[in-house]
């Protein structure tokens, strides 16, 4: 170790007891740390300021994290995305120092490219690497991205998952052009996120939701045209007729099948959805989606977060146009089962977020 900051003795994080249990006060432990953390050579110890919970948080404390067919310790870490400050350095880190405000990537080998098989199991949060619900974590230095001037650390700690992923979603084989009309579904944190890139880039925003007062939000945020679902059950036609019956150039799709093939039918010929959640379930039986692909001749593509190359593209863009993510709650430290319950309540705009450390 490099720094001569002295390490905490002990200190705090948050434990799913058993995944499956849900996210009640008592399946979400807070349990104290009785030792050191250990820095490699090539890591960095972070002090955690702020995390942000997302959708798949949800599904690992409730034991529905990969349609339920993923095996699930006790006791898990929970928690991908969050922002703090360096405090102490292994012996071969280079071109960082302490008190540098950081992000860590969701994966913390994918630097670049393709993602591979092998960085999976080191996805915080996960079946496999702990998560970042805790006052300090060790990562290794290859992971972090510098946090903007700009942004707090509550803002920055919605990036790693909710922003990345919607970059990828954008910014993929096809990329996203000015003028493009881009579709996005739902107004949760990465919806909100594809909203904002897509309007820095030039595009023109459809948004949809059940809620006219979650749409007026994404209005303020530059879509141009709104949808509320709840009322326009065919809301497939409405983006068809805004587009004069051309269709989309992307996708943002957060529904999963249950939405999937109105998403393809208001897709313009060789259009692009970035299938980046199933928040709406899975009843259409498969052959009907099948047909529709074949015959939009669509590229259609998962989306898994992404790389520290594209994380720091995703900063390139909002620092040029100081976008600020979009913070519905803070939480205090203590209060992350109360984070939990207000996430699934569905009533968030954007991220929802807790505060590890005052400001």
């Amino acid at each position: 170790m490099s720094s001569n900051q002295q390490l905490p003795q002990k200190y705090r994080a948050f434990h799913i007891l058993k995944p499956g249990k849900g996210f009640d006060s008592d399946n979400i432990k807070l349990v104290e740390i009785d030792s050191e953390p250990d820095i490699q050579a090539e890591d960095v110890l972070v002090k955690i300021h702020a995390v942000s919970l997302n959708h798949r948080d949800l599904d690992i404390a409730t034991g529905e994290y990969g349609g339920g067919l993923v095996s699930l310790p006790n006791n898990i870490l929970p928690v991908s995305d969050a922002a703090g400050e360096i405090v102490a350095l292994g012996s071969r880190v280079k071109n960082w120092s302490t008190g540098q405000r950081v992000c860590v990537n969701f994966s913390l080998d994918h630097i670049d490219g393709d993602p591979a098989p092998e960085q999976v199991p080191k996805h915080l949060g996960g079946p496999e690497t702990e998560g970042m619900l805790t006052e300090y974590r060790v990562v290794p230095a290859h992971a972090l991205v510098e946090i903007p001037e700009y942004m707090s650390y509550e803002e920055a700690s919605t990036l790693p998952c909710a922003a990345v992923t919607a970059y990828n979603g954008l910014y993929g084989p096809k990329p996203l052009r000015g003028g493009d009309f881009v579709l996005i579904l739902g107004t949760g944190g990465v919806s909100i996120f594809g909203i904002q890139i897509a309007v820095a880039a030039g595009a023109t925003v459809i948004a949809t939701s059940s809620s006219d007062e979650k749409l007026a939000i994404a209005k303020k945020l530059g879509a141009k045209h709104v949808i509320n679902y709840s009322k326009e059950k065919n809301w497939d036609e409405e983006v068809l007729k805004i587009t004069d019956g051309r269709g989309v150039d992307h996708v943002l799709e957060v529904g999963g099948l249950g939405t999937l093939p109105q998403s393809l039918k208001c897709l313009r010929m060789a259009g692009s959805i970035s299938i980046i959640g199933y928040v709406a379930g899975y009843p259409p039986p498969a052959d009907s989606l099948v047909h529709l692909m074949i015959f939009k001749a669509a590229v259609v593509r998962g989306i898994l977060i992404g790389s520290v190359a594209q994380f720091k593209d995703l900063l390139r863009l909002f620092t040029t146009h100081q976008v600020k993510p979009v913070v519905d709650k803070v939480f205090a430290f203590e209060e992350a089962a109360e984070a939990f319950k207000y996430l699934s309540s569905q009533k968030h705009v954007g991220n929802v977020v807790v505060r590890v450390v005052g400001q």
